[in-house]
C-alpha cells in the first residue's frame, strides 16, 4: 500500500496523462462444463511515459491481460479505457481501428512478413490508414528504421537479418504510427543474452524519449530495467511497485563478455 501511495504522489506532482485505465477487469472462459477465471477483478492505471513490466508465471493471467490491453479480447466484466476511449462500448471494427492507431505491438516471434524488406514490413500498419500517401508511408518507415539503428538495412529481407535485427524491425513497425503505447510480449524471449540487452537498451532509449512501454514477461530479471512492476498471480494483481533504482541496460551490456 505504501508503494502505491508513493506512486500516486509521484504522478500528482508530475501531472501525467492516463494512457491506460483498468477498473475491476474480469475475464472468464468456459472449458467444457467448467468456468475458468483468468482475471479476477484487476485494476490499475498506466500514465504517459511509464515503462511498466507485467509479470507472472504460467496461469497468472498475464497472457489474457496482454490480449485485453491490446484490444484483441474484451473483458467479461469491468472497464478498459485506452487513451480515454472506453473499449467496452466499441464494436469489433472500432476496436481494430483503435488498436492500429494507439498500440504498437512487439512480439516474441517478430511476426515479420517473409520475403519482404524491412521498409515494407514497417510500412504495413500505415497501409490501413487511407489518409497517408505511399510517399509519406515510405518516409515514415525509413525514419522509424533509422531510429532503431537500421538505416543501413532498409532493403534487407527477413532471411537476411539476425534475430536482433528482426526484432529492431518489429520495434520500428511498432513506432511508425506514433502509438500511445508500445506493447511488448516477451520481446527478448527468442534472443541470446547480449542481443536481449541490446534490445533492452533500445527500449530504455525509447522510454527516455517519452514513450509509454508495457513489457509483458515471465522473466523477473527484466523488472530491474523498468520504472514500475506489476505482478499477477492466479488472475489477481498481487504487487504493483515503483522501481526506485532503475538499472542501466547499456551498462549491463558493456559488462557482458564479448562473443568470439
Amino acid at each position: 500500500m505504501a508503494s502505491e501511495a508513493v506512486r500516486d504522489n509521484f504522478f500528482m506532482h508530475n501531472k501525467m496523462a492516463t494512457v491506460i485505465s483498468l477498473k475491476d477487469i474480469k475475464r472468464d472462459f468456459t472449458v467444457g462444463s467448467e468456468t475458468v477465471h483468468a482475471l479476477r477483478g484487476v485494476s490499475f492505471d498506466i500514465e504517459e511515459g511509464e515503462f511498466v513490466t507485467i509479470m507472472g508465471t504460467s496461469g497468472s493471467g498475464k497472457s489474457t491481460m496482454l490480449n485485453i490491453l491490446g484490444c484483441l479480447d474484451i473483458p467479461t466484466d469491468g472497464t478498459y479505457r485506452l487513451d480515454g476511449n472506453d473499449t467496452s462500448k466499441m464494436s469489433k471494427n472500432e476496436r481494430a481501428i483503435l488498436r492500429n492507431r494507439k498500440i504498437g505491438f512487439v512480439f516474441q516471434n517478430y511476426n515479420l512478413l517473409a520475403k519482404t524488406t524491412a521498409v515494407e514490413n514497417v510500412e504495413l500498419p500505415l497501409m490501413y490508414n487511407g489518409g497517408i500517401s505511399a510517399k509519406e508511408r515510405h518516409a515514415r518507415a525509413v525514419e522509424a528504421l533509422k531510429a532503431v539503428g537500421l538505416g543501413d538495412r532498409l532493403e534487407h529481407k527477413s532471411n537476411q537479418m539476425s534475430g536482433g535485427q528482426m526484432q529492431r524491425v518489429a520495434i520500428a513497425r511498432a513506432l511508425v504510427n506514433n502509438p500511445a503505447v508500445i506493447l511488448a510480449d516477451e520481446a527478448t524471449g527468442n534472443l541470446d543474452t547480449r542481443t536481449s540487452f541490446e534490445i533492452l537498451v533500445l527500449f530504455q532509449k525509447l522510454h527516455a524519449e517519452g514513450r509509454t512501454i508495457i513489457f509483458v514477461t515471465h522473466n523477473p530479471e527484466l523488472s530491474r530495467y523498468s520504472t514500475r512492476n506489476i505482478f499477477l498471480r492466479d488472475g489477481r494483481k498481487v504487487e504493483d511497485t515503483l522501481n526506485p533504482h532503475v538499472e542501466d541496460a547499456a551498462l549491463t551490456l558493456s559488462q557482458l563478455p564479448q562473443e568470439d
